[in-house]
């Protein structure tokens, strides 16, 4: 009897501690648990954060070379963001860099985000990139070709590069009196018979052809001696208008053009002009108008980030490859590697197995020895 009793008397003692326990429970686990439900990944409380304050300002002011311009025109960050207006000032590389530098001199920050070629930026104070980069997809360097992120400029913190274009030396010619079998080297331009019939961008301006001259002056196996020989002793005629420069191509006006704009447009449009492959001397890789960096000061900080993180996202990259090539505008090949390359024109594809000089780092974007070089050969020194 006493044992039963003593295991009565026990009951409600141990009723008392498994409710206690319970309570404990549902206290302090339960709300650890919904703590752990609330607690959101440190780039997301900052992307939240970065948004709303981006719908606070409303618009973010892009200027963004000509033809990029597409990738606004196509609505898609609009949907993605109703509440931010994607203010799109287009240009070439040096008329958004004088437009930039004119509103800073009269005291007007009205930039935001430039989106250009390489050499638009000299002058141009801008914010560092790195800590505006939120989305782990855009960080996350894995994504990206060969694995790393790629920077235009020498800390590797402004100018942001997204595109890789392969750059085989920008030449083109007429086809009804051009054989491209008897031009495999750069130097075979440099034969007599080509004399007088050759046309050339003027590359001191600001523009299309920037890239290839660059590559003529870096590479190895042509360098400044080639340019100087191509200007001084073949009578090259200089154009600054790339609608006049091709013009004149198509209509054999000259046999071959150096840094001619457009030209794969203007042979789907079934004009008698073809580029040159690659030749014999090797290729190089440019962004061409494929960079991206923030304007210093600029009167919409959030929302520039906000564009920033799009475009460089996945959707952002293909939205800019499918609206290049719709546009019928130059188009580009995404650095990102987990962007389908179905609407980007195989003569634009990066090649596996092809070690490309890569002209946009530091020590090859400088284009004023190449300059002094040109302005040498026309004047005949």
């Amino acid at each position: 009897m006493a044992t039963r009793e003593r295991r009565s008397s026990d009951r409600p003692a141990a009723r008392i501690g498994v409710r206690s326990l319970l309570a404990s429970f549902l206290i302090f686990g339960g709300g650890l648990a919904v703590a752990a439900a609330q607690e959101k990944p440190a780039w997301q409380a900052e992307w939240d954060k970065t948004l709303a304050a981006a719908r606070k300002e409303g618009q973010v002011n892009v200027y963004i070379y000509n033809s990029a311009v597409a990738v606004i025109d196509a609505g898609v960050f609009q949907k993605r963001f109703p509440g931010i207006k994607v203010v799109a000032v287009p240009g070439r590389g040096v008329e958004s860099q004088q437009r930039i530098l004119n509103e800073r001199r009269a005291g007007k920050y009205l930039a935001d985000v430039l989106s250009s070629g390489i050499t638009t930026y000299g002058g141009i104070p801008l914010e560092t990139i790195q800590p505006a980069l939120i989305l782990p997809e855009v960080v996350d360097e894995s994504k990206w070709w060969q694995g790393r992120h790629r920077y235009g400029d020498a800390e590797r913190r402004y100018i942001f590069i997204y595109a890789g274009k392969p750059q085989i030396g920008g030449v083109s010619y007429y086809t009804p009196a051009v054989d491209p079998k008897e031009l495999q080297s750069f130097w075979d331009f440099l034969q007599p018979k080509w004399k007088g019939k050759i046309e050339a961008r003027d590359t001191r301006i600001s523009g299309p052809g920037g890239g290839a001259i660059r590559l003529l002056y870096h590479h190895p196996q042509v360098g400044p001696s080639f340019i100087r020989r191509l200007f001084s002793e073949m009578d090259v005629t200089l154009f600054r208008d790339s609608r006049q420069g091709l013009d004149w191509l198509a209509r054999g006006k000259f046999a071959i053009c150096f840094f001619c704009n457009n030209v794969d447009r203007a042979k789907r449009q079934g004009l008698p002009v073809d580029e040159f492959g690659v030749m014999k001397e090797g290729a190089a890789l440019v962004a061409n108008f494929g960079t991206v960096g923030l304007v210093n000061k600029g009167p919409h900080p959030n929302a520039a980030r906000v564009f920033v993180n799009w475009l460089l996202s996945r959707e952002g990259q293909l939205t800019l490859q499918k609206s290049l090539t719709q546009a019928g505008e130059d188009a580009l090949d995404s650095l990102r590697i987990d962007t389908p390359k179905d609407d980007v024109p195989p003569s634009i594809l990066r090649m596996e197995g092809v070690k490309y000089l890569e002209l946009d780092t530091l020590g090859r974007i400088d284009m004023r020895p190449i300059v002094k070089i040109l302005e040498e050969a026309l004047r005949g020194q």
